[in-house]
């Protein structure tokens, strides 16, 4: 444990009053953010929201979970900071390259067959993610007639995402990620650097649209070919992923796939009935049928 997470835990309630009084602290914050600002974190998984929280205390110097409402609710820009806490933004380009090489080799000729392929990658974090699905898309000669959107519930993020400007210290690491998906040139045709930065070259990015879009309280996206929300759904209980794995449903056309992370599974889900797993190693599911 490091010093950090050693210090939350040191802080953390121990008797069973001050657990109770932490839930209630934890639940008038949640409900205050969701009415103050319409981001819903309620139906997080409540470990998640619990430590996120105390790690922002931490950083306010607060004593107590609840002194830092006043500041959240008055301060759009450290709520702003406070959202970026509680999204998880662990991500990187060709995260689990095979993944993408499944994608390459098993999806895209399925998505060929259409005149306009669109694509919806949701809770896309800083973007590292759905910019490597488009140069793969590049790659295979279909980004041209595809339309990609990508939605995350948080600003912060979304706004580097746009920029496709990520840290040059993991370029290796990203271009040997890109190498395992079956990459066909040299990853260094796709970005230029600042010498701190990698930058991803405008013709990928201008292919990306991006929106803010929050799967807890938002409506659906219409006729989608290809959605992918990997590793967004484990922060999520039980009743707010049957009502994520509807709105999916709602959003595909006949036949679309749907790509989950690797701890994500949509059976046991209220829409199992609706899907067929097409590769299990790659958590790929396929819409067979609509229930409405």
């Amino acid at each position: 444990m490091n010093t950090d997470s050693q210090h939350i835990h040191d802080s953390l309630p121990q008797t069973k009053e001050e657990q109770e009084l932490e839930e209630l602290e934890i639940e008038l914050i949640l409900e205050a953010v969701y009415k103050r600002y319409g981001y819903d974190y309620r139906q997080y998984t409540p470990n998640t929201i619990r430590r996120r929280l105390h790690h922002h205390r931490e950083k306010l110097n607060c004593k107590h979970l609840i002194d830092m409402l006043p500041r959240l609710l008055r301060d759009e820009e450290r709520f702003g900071e406070l959202a970026m806490d509680l999204s998880i933004t662990v991500t990187e380009m060709f995260r689990d390259p095979w993944v993408y090489k499944a994608i390459r080799e098993k999806v895209i000729p399925f998505l060929k067959t259409f005149p306009t392929v669109r694509i919806w990658h949701a809770g896309c974090s800083t973007g590292e993610e759905v910019h490597s699905l488009a140069i793969l898309l590049q790659e295979e000669g279909l980004l041209d007639r595809c339309v990609i959107y990508a939605t995350d519930i948080n600003p912060v993020a979304l706004n580097i995402a746009k920029h496709g400007v990520f840290p040059i210290e993991r370029i290796k690491e990203y271009t040997t990620n890109y190498q395992q998906t079956g990459g066909k040139e040299p990853f260094v045709n796709y970005y230029r650097t600042d010498g701190q930065n990698v930058i991803i070259d405008r013709s990928i990015r201008n292919r990306i649209s991006f929106f803010q879009h929050n799967l807890c309280t938002d409506s659906v996206f219409a006729e989608i070919q290809l959605i992918l929300c990997r590793n967004v759904m484990i922060y999520f209980n039980k009743d707010l992923q049957n009502r994520v794995f509807q709105l999916f449903r709602d959003s595909l056309a006949y036949g679309g796939f749907l790509c989950l992370g690797a701890k994500e599974d949509i059976r046991f889900s209220k829409v199992e009935p609706d899907f067929e797993t097409f590769d299990p190693t790659s958590k790929i599911y396929k819409l067979r049928r609509h229930s409405f």
